[in-house]
């Protein structure tokens, strides 16, 4: 691997240590939040529910944008807090980018949690030179016994996932490592060519999206073309689509955005459970592997923890029965 910045690896989680509740976007009724503390505290963490995490602006918001920067400033701030959970996303994430700044994330470094709006703060801090973690967010906690909450929270008592995700008929053989980098894929293009993306280094490339059209899909994908950033980009990861609009006539999303790497030797794993249905955590900063044969994809991470290898495949029936 080239190039690649220093990510810095928050410490992981002992029993007891407390983990703060908060709400960066849309706000989220207070009985959800109650629920998902129950669920942290019965992991053997303390939950701390941000002050604001129940106001309501505009009616969508958790508060305006200076009281949401303030509960995420109030996370981070407490020593005591070992972890950040975010309530649910929405939009409004990147109201709060200029109301803290990114020396913020990289002295107080610890575990931020969330997905889909989110990915502006799990990308501004990646940037920060920081790990975060895109997975489940407070209002599916109650999902407790789902699978992907579970491996959150393994993950966060330090026990590595390592995926292995069957064949799909887009996918494209390969080997690569880099930095992991990505998210909802709308999200995550506003934030390339800013300082709140990290493109210095190689990269693994992960992106979802969640009732948006192929065409603003496909528009999307050219973005980050145009910006420059598949240029550094190793190989692709590509999660859920399954709620898309398709008002284009091609077969899939993962056919038309394996099109527009036609011209770039690098693996591409396709179906893989990160996005709306699913979201096993996925840890953005840290140094990948990605393997990719004619009956399987392995993605490794390269960082210090306890392995767990967990087989998608398996998981599916598991729950299926």
């Amino acid at each position: 691997m080239n190039n690649s910045k220093k990510i810095v690896q928050p410490p992981f989680l002992r029993e007891g240590d407390k983990v703060a509740l908060v709400s960066p976007a849309y706000w989220l009724a207070e009985g959800a939040v109650r629920e998902t503390a129950e669920v942290i505290s019965s992991w053997g963490l303390q939950p701390v529910i941000g002050q604001y995490t129940n106001c309501q602006d505009s009616n969508a918001y958790a508060g305006t944008a200076d009281l949401r920067a303030a509960d995420l400033r109030w996370a981070f701030d407490d020593e005591d807090v070992k972890a950040v959970m975010c309530t649910r996303g929405g939009y409004g994430s990147i109201h709060l980018l200029n109301r803290i700044p990114l020396t913020y994330y990289a002295q107080h470094p610890k575990w931020m949690i969330g997905h889909g709006d989110i990915t502006v703060l799990l990308s501004a801090q990646v940037a920060s030179g920081v790990m975060a973690i895109n997975g489940p967010m407070a209002f599916e906690m109650a999902r407790d016994k789902d699978a992907d909450i579970k491996v959150l929270r393994d993950l966060l008592f330090g026990t590595i996932p390592q995926y292995e995700i069957s064949t799909n008929i887009n996918n494209r053989p390969g080997h690569a490592e880099g930095i992991l980098v990505g998210g909802n894929l709308s999200s995550y293009t506003s934030m390339v060519g800013t300082k709140y993306s990290m493109t210095e280094s190689d990269l693994i490339l992960f992106i979802e999206e969640n009732e948006e059209s192929l065409h603003n899909i496909d528009r999307l994908f050219y973005m980050l073309n145009l910006q420059g950033l598949l240029d550094h980009v190793q190989g692709v990861v590509l999660g859920d689509f399954s709620t898309v609009r398709h008002d284009l006539q091609v077969g899939s999303v993962e056919q038309m955005l394996t099109s527009h790497l036609h011209n770039r030797d690098i693996p591409v794993c396709c179906g893989f459970p990160v996005g709306c249905s699913s979201c096993f955590p996925l840890i953005e900063g840290a140094p990948v592997t990605l393997d990719v044969t004619a009956e399987k994809a392995l993605l490794t991470f390269n960082i210090e923890g306890r392995k767990q290898l967990h087989r998608i495949d398996d998981i599916k029936e598991e729950l299926i029965r």
